[in-house]
């Protein structure tokens, strides 16, 4: 039969083993966690990148069709904003 010291060892023994296991599984779910982090912000700036050279592309695009048609842009702009007014002031 077991004495209560040596029971009392194994236990410890066990309370050892478990905390390193969960140390090495926790510190490895963070570096995956941490890498995915890392390739989902490479991913995300690229697609920023794209969309800046597409918005740089078609800001001049917009230039030239503002500055062939002043008047038809403007009351574009003011019909817009008293849409979106309306809109606004309902919620």
């Amino acid at each position: 039969m077991l004495d209560s010291s040596e029971l009392r060892d194994e236990l410890l023994a066990l309370k050892d083993d478990v905390s390193r296991l969960l140390n090495t599984t926790s510190e490895g779910i963070f570096d995956a966690s941490k890498n995915r982090a890392e390739a989902l912000a490479d991913q995300i700036k690229a697609a920023l990148d794209d969309l800046g050279e597409t918005l740089s592309e078609q800001e001049g695009h917009v230039e030239n069709i503002i500055s062939e048609r002043p008047i038809a842009s403007i009351a574009s702009a003011f019909a817009l904003g008293v849409v979106v007014g309306l809109m606004l002031r309902r919620h």
